[in-house]
């Protein structure tokens, strides 16, 4: 049966697009194309998948509750990878009202669609931005997370509860994955790894907040997918363990689970643009500014738990993982 993937002319849903049908699996792919970043970046992703075997694509926003409906009437989704979202920490506080529309309404048609569709298990893009003001690190799932620093945070700790509500009322399997700063080819342009690159590439300064000694767990492209695909073919289970009066905010009585997926080795920035400088070949004209209202100091994954369930976690080096983006990057602009 087929398998829908929303976003799927996006970073993360195209590459999980293309594993799937690699593996001989029928996808449905779901994308509205909207304007957020350039849309020829993503119609490229989708030329890509348009000739696979097995690949149908449906221009549709997931907010659109009559034509979700239709979809899922249609297709009775056996499985479902919902990563369509409106994505962006600092765009959230300039436009908030696009991700209560994407994030919040379209969740609750994804939701709905599992729900009367019968779908096996449906796995989601969280965020690591969840843990918000937490200082403690790693980052763990049994940490609570309950101070979200942005609308982009909240949506997505919104998507965790709504999504745990359906797995107590109607036994609906869901997963829900914190990605921890996704980078890799074909990413996303507004994305510090896509900037940074362009920037030095063309001679011009980058703009490198709080003075480039927060550190981020940068995790490649290729290790999210993995993990995607590895947590998709594992359906959430209650945790036959979980105590009520001490309750784990990792698991649950009901069918339902959050993964962090992160490669558990924070880079500081400084040190990640020494790296595209090594793999440029050209050095940055930095403008050193404070933090962003919205952004955490320091992000580092907690993996035991994905680890124990499916037996993976992330490897890709930072090195390994630029080089590759670089290359990608003079390839596709001729650079």
């Amino acid at each position: 049966m087929a398998i829908l993937v929303t976003g799927a002319a996006g970073f993360i849903g195209s590459h999980v697009s293309h594993h799937l049908l690699a593996r001989g699996e029928e996808v449905v792919g779901l994308d509205d194309l909207n304007a957020y970043y350039d849309p020829k970046l993503k119609e490229a992703r989708l030329a890509r998948l348009a000739p696979k075997r097995g690949f149908s694509f449906v221009k549709l926003d997931v907010a659109d509750r009559a034509g979700m409906e239709a979809l899922f009437a249609q297709h009775r989704f056996d499985r479902v990878v919902h990563l369509a979202a409106q994505a962006g920490v600092r765009y959230s506080i300039e436009n908030p009202h696009a991700y209560v529309h994407a994030n919040i309404v379209g969740f609750q048609n994804i939701l709905e669609g599992c729900r009367h569709a019968g779908t096996r298990h449906l796995v989601y893009a969280s965020s690591s931005s969840v843990y918000g003001g937490n200082a403690k690190l790693p980052f763990s799932v049994n940490d609570s997370v309950d101070h979200p620093l942005s609308l982009y945070a909240a949506s997505k700790k919104a998507n965790e509860l709504f999504a745990h509500t359906y797995s107590h009322l109607f036994g609906l399997p869901t997963t829900g994955l914190r990605f921890f700063t996704v980078y890799g080819p074909w990413g996303r342009p507004d994305m510090a790894l896509f900037l940074f690159t362009r920037n030095i590439l063309e001679g011009k300064p980058i703009d490198v907040f709080n003075h480039g000694r927060h550190r981020r767990d940068f995790t490649y492209i290729d290790d999210i997918v993995e993990g995607v695909v590895r947590t998709l073919d594992r359906p959430a289970a209650p945790n036959p363990a979980f105590d009520a009066m001490r309750p784990d905010p990792g698991t649950s009585s009901a069918p339902w689970r959050v993964y962090n997926i992160g490669n558990a080795r924070p880079v500081e920035l400084l040190d990640y643009i020494a790296a595209i400088e090594r793999c440029t070949g050209r050095k940055a004209m930095m403008n050193l500014l404070p933090l962003q209202p919205g952004d955490v100091p320091d992000t580092m994954a907690d993996v035991n738990a994905l680890e124990s369930d499916t037996g993976y976690r992330p490897t890709t080096t930072v090195e390994i993982g630029v080089a590759r983006f670089v290359e990608w990057y003079r390839a596709y602009y001729g650079v």
